[in-house]
């Protein structure tokens, strides 16, 4: 799938903007601060949904503004006109100009996307947060009903905690039924991101071995907060009384992590900085190379400031590995990095919000 125009109307920066897209490579360069980013955020929203820069859409309304609006057209096996209007009171969600009942019905028509940036760095060095919407992103484009299992678990979770806060002493009764509720919810996103993990560890593995090439051993292991059984329901009956104290609740998906480890090791302690940034390389390849094989269709790149900060060879080896079928909208600061391979990229400098 290929997105031939974008189209924006207060986000972030840009007040209005309209783009015509091209299938291969567009290059996005200019200086920090004009706007570049907030392109390929703008992408991601259009086409899943949710920004890799923050978890509330608000976030992205121009300042002083109350909405935004973005649209786009997508070219492939057919083709769609995609359209989200967003306000902090709700949004509308429109495919060829009809209105669809649910974000299923929308996601339905529109495309596969890997999102790589600078920052992946975290997702060896940070917290379990950013490697489980690592997983998040992944699953909910792969596994049907996994979004719609996400939202409700979450949702869930918020009534919960807000009971455990809620009274000196905890209503278990009222509690316990929220309990039921995530341990349904938890058994298919933990079931789900089992099956990813279990799927992405050789493709990963493997790009680990063609980016880094020194033939490391990159290891990724599912560590879930449920226990080995997914039995959350017994897991939050044993940890009663750590709940009584913290006020919130102690287990399930919110607190499963990703453990990387490198040549048996963990990434984040022993791996040196070009290892750790191979590493977040290696998973979004290895995203790129599932999507591929196992939904037949290449993913829409969007790929934010990567290049400046790589090495020639790890450089030429991403290159060389991605999908040719992909589109690629790319960020840089600057193009002397630039080779050969580049010479049929469409350029498009970004100043205060404008491109030329």
């Amino acid at each position: 799938m290929v997105l031939r125009a974008l189209n924006l109307n207060q986000f972030r920066c840009f007040e209005s903007l309209r783009l015509e897209l091209a299938s291969g490579v567009t290059l996005f360069h200019g200086n920090n601060a004009q706007g570049k980013t907030s392109i390929l955020e703008a992408s991601c929203v259009l086409l899943r949904l949710q920004s890799p820069r923050t978890t509330t859409l608000g976030d992205c309304i121009q300042f002083s503004e109350k909405a935004f609006a973005i649209g786009g057209n997508l070219v492939g096996f057919n083709e769609s006109e995609l359209r989200l209007q967003y306000r902090e009171t709700g949004r509308k969600l429109l495919v060829d100009g009809e209105a669809q009942k649910s974000a299923s019905d929308y996601l339905r028509h529109s495309a596969l996307v890997v999102w790589m940036a600078n920052d992946d760095l975290a997702l060896v060095r940070g917290g379990s947060d950013g490697r489980r919407r690592f997983l998040d992103f992944m699953a909910a484009q792969l596994f049907p009903g996994y979004r719609e299992a996400l939202k409700a678990y979450e949702k869930a979770l918020r009534s919960r905690n807000f009971l455990l806060k809620r009274d000196a002493s905890p209503r278990w009764a009222q509690v316990d039924a929220y309990s039921r509720l995530l341990h349904d919810y938890a058994q298919v996103l933990s079931s789900s991101r089992r099956v990813l993990v279990e799927k992405l560890r050789p493709r990963a593995a493997e790009a680990q071995i063609r980016i880094g090439g020194t033939g490391e051993s990159l290891g990724l292991d599912y560590e879930s907060a449920s226990g080995d059984g997914d039995d959350l329901l017994a897991i939050l009956e044993a940890r009663r009384d750590e709940e009584m104290r913290k006020r919130q609740t102690a287990a399930g998906p919110h607190r499963d992590d990703l453990l990387l480890t490198l040549n048996g090791k963990p990434a984040a302690k022993f791996a040196s900085e070009g290892q750790q940034r191979t590493v977040a390389l290696a998973l979004k390849l290895g995203q790129t190379n599932l999507f591929v094989e196992t939904r037949q269709e290449a993913p829409v790149m969007l790929i934010d400031d990567v290049f400046g900060e790589l090495d020639p060879g790890r450089r030429n080896a991403l290159m060389a590995n991605w999908p040719t079928a992909s589109q690629k909208l790319i960020t840089t600061t600057h193009l002397d990095w630039l080779d050969e391979r580049f010479h049929d990229a469409r350029r498009l400098e970004v100043v205060g919000a404008k491109v030329t």
